[in-house]
């Protein structure tokens, strides 16, 4: 088992000196296991936890949590020496999701995360109409969703409570959709009093984006792939969700074309110089030989796994500092370039095709920031001196 373990460590490129930490756990667990006359098929989170409390109970700082065995367990289940982790057992309340989850990607075409988002925000309906074996749908009403309503969301943000509104609405009408409604319910829930379109949206300042990109360090595997991510996110405006799922295979390097999967849809954008460059380099001196999957960004350690969404956030966050500037969120990226295109003449259809916009209105707010433009088809004051 040591001799398959190590050679798994090292095709998953982890260095050395953390290989022999890891080869040193598995020794201390196989001793400890024949000790209390137990096989490698009896660990589960039960018996590790034993162990972990003797290391602990004997002053030890290593091994002392499950987290420090885990890249074992993985090694185990995969060459079935362990059996696969037992799922949890399902609810009425899991089913019922798992349907909504169906729905919500094959009949509105929402993006993966934003289907996990509205499970989330809906499980909590589903919960209160919840018993052991089944969910009392019967009781749904105009009265118990408003009550619902009212309950949760005056203790949230408004970004969230506007989540549980439009969660609650998909939710209503996935059941009427699918007949567990008589009739349906998703206009009957209140909506949160906002004023739409009422700011203006915020942009780097004139040099910030350059400096962003000045702050990463050539010569390292992290700073090549972090400038890839910014000079993606900053030149072509793409979200940093999907900056983070973007696969090889989306790069059509003979055509110059990316292929960007946004929110339920997908689309192409030009590939510029500077940002092809920029990946061309990462995926040549930086991206890991042993990375695991097809994606383009990958964790720098290992295992060289897909970057998730909040870890290509925390890549423009250590930017900023870097640069010295003020909070920078992924986001403010995707609205300066939008504002530069608006400034340089294009239109907002344009600027809404390059960012993926499926309705004008999301795009109409750039509109605001053209202060030129305004001044011309602004109207005097009735009564003000000309």
């Amino acid at each position: 088992m040591t001799a398959g373990f190590a050679a798994e460590l090292d095709r998953l490129g982890y260095a050395p000196v953390t290989a022999d930490t890891y080869l040193r756990r598995c020794a201390q667990l196989s001793r400890w296991l024949a000790a209390q006359d137990l096989g490698v098929a009896a660990l589960s989170p039960e018996v590790i936890e034993r162990f972990c409390a003797v290391r602990r109970a004997a002053g030890y700082r290593d091994s002392v949590s499950l987290r420090g065995v885990t890249p074992l367990l993985r090694y185990l289940r995969a060459t079935g020496e362990l059996r696969p982790e037992t799922a949890q057992a399902v609810g009425p309340v899991e089913v019922l999701l798992g349907r909504f989850h169906i729905w919500l990607a094959r009949e509105r075409h929402l993006a993966p995360a934003t289907v996990v988002t509205y499970s989330v925000h809906a499980r909590r309906l589903l919960e209160r109409l919840a018993t052991s074996d089944r969910v009392e749908l019967e009781r749904l009403d105009v009265a118990f969703v408003r009550r619902f309503v009212l309950e949760v969301c005056p203790g949230q943000g408004r970004a969230s409570a506007k989540l549980t509104v439009v969660a609650i609405r998909q939710l209503l009408a996935f059941l009427y959709f699918e007949r567990e409604l008589e009739r349906p319910l998703d206009m009957a829930v209140p909506s949160v009093a906002s004023a739409q379109l009422c700011g203006l949206p915020k942009r780097l300042a004139p040099g910030d984006v350059q400096r962003l990109l000045d702050s990463c360090d050539p010569t390292t595997q992290t700073g090549r792939r972090d400038f890839a991510i910014l000079i993606v996110l900053a030149r072509l405006g793409i979200r940093v969700g999907e900056v983070a799922g973007l696969a090889l295979e989306d790069i059509d390097w003979r055509a110059g074309e990316i292929t960007v999967h946004g929110k339920g849809a997908m689309h192409r954008l030009p590939l510029p110089d500077a940002v092809g460059e920029a990946i061309a380099g990462y995926l040549h001196d930086g991206r890991p030989k042993n990375a695991l999957g097809r994606t383009v960004f990958v964790t720098v350690l290992p295992p060289h796994r897909a970057m998730c969404r909040s870890a290509a956030c925390w890549v423009v966050v250590r930017a900023s500092e870097r640069a010295g500037l003020q909070h920078v969120n992924p986001h403010r990226l995707r609205h300066t370039l939008a504002s530069e295109m608006l400034a340089g003449g294009a239109d907002l259809p344009a600027i809404g095709q390059v960012l993926g916009h499926r309705m004008l209105a999301s795009t109409a707010i750039y509109a605001k920031g053209d202060r030129q433009t305004l001044r011309q088809i602004a109207r005097p004051w009735p009564g003000a001196s000309q």
